[in-house]
């Protein structure tokens, strides 16, 4: 949707890797990005949102085997584990009444499907990453020796907006290929009665969830989503994380060398992590039935070491 509305041309956008940059603004070392927009007082912010005790998952389940490769092991009598008879415990090596059942999972996160964090190695531009290392610390053995998911190893928790970019157009989802324009951002905060702050993470909702409850499958690589014009109001915000129902882009850009400027961007220059894939049609009910458009939210990684990123669960408590 940008009938009628001026866009930045691609030079504009392209301009926005050093205006908006980030580098060296935590210092040379920094790897947490937009992330250092959480201090102790907006955590603290961040409890205060919690006024109703109720808590909400903005995730999608990982479905099988369409997104996982799982190999399960089941042994409904713990003694007649192979091997056992080598095992250090005898209680158990001769227990006849437990069984257990384990998994090795193999998981492709990034994409259009699964709920996920991305953090700054996961994009390169020009062959640097974020506070300008070079793409050759990726190891494709070790991963990445910088700007991986470990950097946020003690999470992220700090005030969620949630903005409904669907109501605001009173539709039930933005079509694929529509953009969300920073004044869609600020009509949806007027509508709601809520701002974004210093250190909030934005969760926008296109109403994507909602089609694809009513389908039952994701969709392709057209799709909804953030414009590159809202990154300088993001950077202006000094917002520390932005998630959306989508995975993230409106797609097509519109621009033809850039083909996902919120990624890049938003990753390599401003060091933005991003929510890829989240699941808010509970969280706006709730949001939407309390008259509360602002919570706790709660993202915890999992630390796998040298990851552009990882599975989550976000939660947001009300």
């Amino acid at each position: 949707m940008t009938a009628g509305r001026p866009i930045p041309a691609q030079d504009d956008v392209l301009e926005y890797f050093s205006a908006l940059s980030n580098w060296g603004r935590w210092g040379d070392e920094d790897e947490l990005g937009t992330l250092n927009h959480i201090t102790d007082d907006v955590r603290l912010g961040a409890a205060r949102a919690v006024r109703h005790g109720r808590s909400v998952s903005c995730s999608w389940e990982v479905a099988v085997p369409e997104e996982m490769e799982r190999s399960t092991t089941t042994c409904p009598c713990f003694a007649d584990t192979p091997g056992v008879e080598n095992m250090p415990l005898p209680g158990l090596r001769n227990d006849r009444h437990w069984g257990y059942s384990n998994e090795r999972l193999g998981i492709l996160f990034h994409g259009n499907t699964i709920t996920h964090v991305d953090s700054p190695c996961h994009i390169f531009w020009d062959g640097k990453m974020y506070n300008g290392r070079s793409h050759s610390l990726v190891d494709a053995e070790t991963g990445s020796a910088w700007g991986a998911v470990t950097a946020a190893a003690n999470g992220i928790v700090t005030r969620g907006v949630l903005l409904d970019i669907a109501k605001v157009r009173e539709v039930p989802w933005l079509e694929p290929g529509e953009g969300v324009f920073p004044e869609d951002l600020e009509a949806a905060e007027r509508r709601q009665g809520v701002r974004v702050r210093p250190g909030d993470a934005v969760l926008l909702r296109t109403g994507y969830g909602h089609a694809r409850h009513e389908s039952g499958v994701s969709g392709g690589v057209t799709q909804a989503g953030w414009h590159a014009s809202c990154l300088p109001w993001l950077h202006d915000r000094e917002v520390a994380l932005i998630g959306a129902d989508t995975p993230q882009d409106v797609q097509p850009s519109g621009y033809e060398d850039l083909a996902m400027p919120v990624h890049t961007v938003g990753l390599v220059a401003m060091g933005l992590w991003l929510l890829d894939n989240c699941d808010l049609e509970a969280c706006t009910a709730t949001a939407a039935e309390l008259g509360q458009w602002d919570f706790q939210l709660a993202v915890a990684p999992v630390r796998f070491a040298g990851t552009s990123g990882s599975p989550v669960n976000p939660i947001a408590t009300f």
